[in-house]
């Protein structure tokens, strides 16, 4: 099992891809070159992933169709993303590995790239042609002798700018499945709070997001795509709720109060509460 975190060339090597000439760029055509390692326990990575293909994953479960559905789908994995598969031989698809350096800036503005859960871009028809010829059009340009590292990187941000409207498509789409991950994140921070034994800790967006299955970002955009707040926002929110009802209508100490919603030190309760009312615990309870 590979352990070290791989750089572009390493991996090239490791999953038998085309070793490339310059080390911060390599570009793969599953059409011509698919003599890959089909297995992998988990690998780190220290580049910038792109990938597009068709199902090739053993264990993938295509559920939840919908209308108009391509048979293909979209991955972009981040530097310090593990990844494992189990595939059976490709046939087609692309895959675009390209250094850091050449897309943190272009990538700061989009959470996508740092689904690290492996959520899936499902595309339709129209979403899947005008990637797919990106795709193959910086293909095209990486096989020139002399190829255009800036044109490359042009297609690159097309790409991820595309990429950021279709997830948002996808959110939509599946409406309906997502629906059930907001009232069940609801549902899991109502729980969490009435839970008998002491609570250890305020709950973090990580907490929910793998309840959910889902990675950190990718629930947390989920979540504000549909409600308009951030997942911190509504466990906030929840807190200050309780926060006022205890206040109010218990004799708890304001340290007991603090203790209860799981912050470790009251002072840092205080400072919580007065942000979000502008006033202290104290005064609160007095007015």
């Amino acid at each position: 099992m590979i352990s070290k975190i791989l750089n572009i060339r390493e991996f090239a090597s490791y999953i038998n891809f085309p070793i490339p000439q310059n080390e911060d760029l390599l570009i793969v055509n599953f059409e011509e070159d698919n003599k890959i390692r089909l297995q992998s326990d988990p690998v780190t990575i220290d580049f910038y992933l792109l990938a597009i293909k068709p199902p090739w994953e053993k264990n993938l479960k295509m559920i939840d169709f919908i209308e108009d559905q391509a048979k293909s789908f979209m991955y972009v994995d981040c530097p310090q993303n593990s990844l494992e598969w189990d595939i059976n031989v490709p046939t087609a698809g692309y895959n675009i590995l390209v250094s850091a350096k050449y897309v943190n800036r272009l990538a700061k503005d989009y959470n996508f790239v740092h689904y690290n859960n492996h959520e899936a871009l499902f595309l339709t028809k129209e979403e899947e042609t005008l990637l797919w010829d990106l795709f193959k059009k910086a293909y095209h340009e990486y096989q020139k002798e002399q190829y255009s590292k800036d044109i490359i990187i042009s297609y690159i941000a097309l790409i991820l700018s595309y990429t950021q409207v279709f997830y948002n498509r996808q959110f939509d789409a599946r409406s309906s499945i997502y629906n059930k991950v907001i009232d069940d994140f609801y549902e899991n921070l109502k729980k969490y709070f009435d839970k008998k034994k002491e609570i250890s800790g305020l709950p973090s967006v990580a907490y929910f997001a793998q309840k959910a299955n889902l990675s950190a970002n990718y629930f947390g955009d989920l979540i504000k795509h549909f409600t308009g707040e951030s997942p911190i926002e509504h466990i906030h929110s929840f807190v200050l709720k309780l926060a006022k009802d205890k206040l109010k209508n218990t004799t708890l100490s304001v340290s007991e109060i603090s203790y209860s919603l799981g912050f470790d030190y009251p002072n840092y309760f205080a400072r919580f509460f007065r942000k979000k009312t502008g006033v202290s615990p104290k005064v609160y309870r007095g007015m």
